[in-house]
């Protein structure tokens, strides 16, 4: 017997919530623009775009926005733009030694934001507890009507893809472990969470709204302790099988090198890593984690770090020659060290670089500052959003709960 076939109408729907979701992640990584822009993109006819405006305004998502100027003759085209009250997300940047949550709109509006310090060794329940806390003082503040859409978290570690376990967090010592239930399981809330790694998620962020939008071919070299790496490829995301690509801190950098944590001899993470940068300044070993906040207080290089700056351009070219980026945005404590040591950085590069993979390449603090992995874990809690706005507005919690609200 023939399987039954979905009809017309089914099909209508699907294209319809495609197109709705489209539209809005248009507006969203613009933050406004006009219906006539909406068309030129989309490849719809007007009055098929007013009317998935029309939806998305009657779902608090868009609301109106001055006339745009026209490119050439003619009526300026009327404008939308992203609510300032409406639906939001709560990310969760998780370091080494502190936690930053922030509400984040759509549009990459970060509202409130709050933190907290955290001791190590710290078990992950316990972590669980201080997001918990965290979020429920962001939720407490933020508009009472505005939907709460999801929770997105950035975790220094490797993250399995398929369902967000925690495999191994090294510096945070934890291993397969499921934050994404804790947390929910601390907050006795049932909202959409989305749990990654830090720097697939800052890559994200540079690529969607920082300092490497329209470029196709990304790396985001973050520096959080250890040393990881986002890559973007032709526009996508690499992950790998399982989602643990990436880990460049663990290249073999140094065969006669010193023995990394990782049970390897010599890995690119022990020359350039923040043990190694603190050895090199005599910092106490308690202090690692406030390396970037160091760093971002110095005007000029010490005579020290000179040869950690020559260290990470020569690593940095075994990731130049693997993956032959556009750019290379360079994270967490990499960006004051790469303001500090940039002669140094692109002498190591050119020094075991391919020319070619080299000459198209270009090195480039993040577009988003500090915020870069903050606003990768808003975009991955937003992705349902863009999928199906009408089916991710019906899980939303609306109004925080009494139990979040204190």
């Amino acid at each position: 017997m023939a399987r039954p076939r979905g009809g017309t109408g089914t099909n209508q729907g699907a294209v319809r919530r495609h197109n709705l979701g489209t539209l809005l992640r248009h507006v969203h990584d613009a933050g406004e623009m006009s219906r006539a822009d909406l068309t030129y993109r989309m490849g719809l006819n007007r009055s098929t775009i007013a009317g998935l405006v029309s939806e998305l305004e009657s779902l608090g998502l868009l609301e109106h926005a001055s006339p745009a100027a026209p490119r050439g003759a003619g009526r300026p085209s009327a404008g939308v733009r992203i609510r300032d009250d409406g639906p939001y997300v709560v990310a969760v940047d998780l370091g080494v030694d502190q936690v930053v949550v922030a509400a984040v709109g759509l549009g990459g509006r970060i509202g409130v934001r709050a933190a907290t310090a955290l001791t190590q060794p710290s078990e992950a329940w316990h972590v669980g507890a201080s997001v918990a806390g965290l979020v429920r003082r962001v939720v407490a503040t933020s508009p009472a009507a505005a939907p709460l859409l999801g929770i997105g978290v950035a975790v220094p570690g490797l993250v399995r893809r398929s369902d967000g376990l925690v495999r191994h967090a090294p510096n945070l010592g934890w291993r397969d472990v499921s934050f994404g239930s804790i947390v929910l399981a601390a907050l006795d809330l049932a909202v959409p969470i989305a749990v990654g790694n830090d720097a697939d998620l800052g890559a994200w962020a540079e690529h969607r709204l920082g300092a490497a939008v329209d470029v196709a071919d990304v790396v985001y070299l973050s520096g959080n302790v250890g040393v990881g790496a986002g890559v973007i490829l032709g526009g996508r995301r690499l992950e790998g099988v399982a989602g643990y690509a990436g880990e460049v801190g663990h290249l073999c950098h140094d065969p006669a090198g010193t023995t990394c944590h990782c049970g390897s001899r010599g890995c690119w993470e022990t020359v350039v890593g923040a043990p190694a940068i603190a050895e090199a300044l005599c910092c106490p070993a308690e202090q690692v984690p406030r390396l970037g906040v160091m760093l971002d207080e110095l005007s000029t290089a010490p005579r020290e770090l000179r040869p950690i700056g020559v260290e990470l351009g020569r690593g940095l070219a075994s990731v130049v020659n693997v993956f032959n980026p556009s750019i290379v945005v360079l994270g967490g404590y990499f960006r004051p060290l790469f303001r500090l040591l940039g002669p140094e950085v692109t002498a190591g590069l050119a020094e075991r670089s391919l020319r070619p993979a080299r000459d198209a390449v270009r090195l480039a603090a993040p577009g988003l500052g500090t915020d870069s992995v903050l606003l990768g874990a808003a975009e991955a809690a937003m992705g349902p959003v863009f999928d199906d706005p009408v089916a991710s507005l019906a899980t939303a919690v609306t109004g925080a709960p009494d139990h979040l609200a204190g």
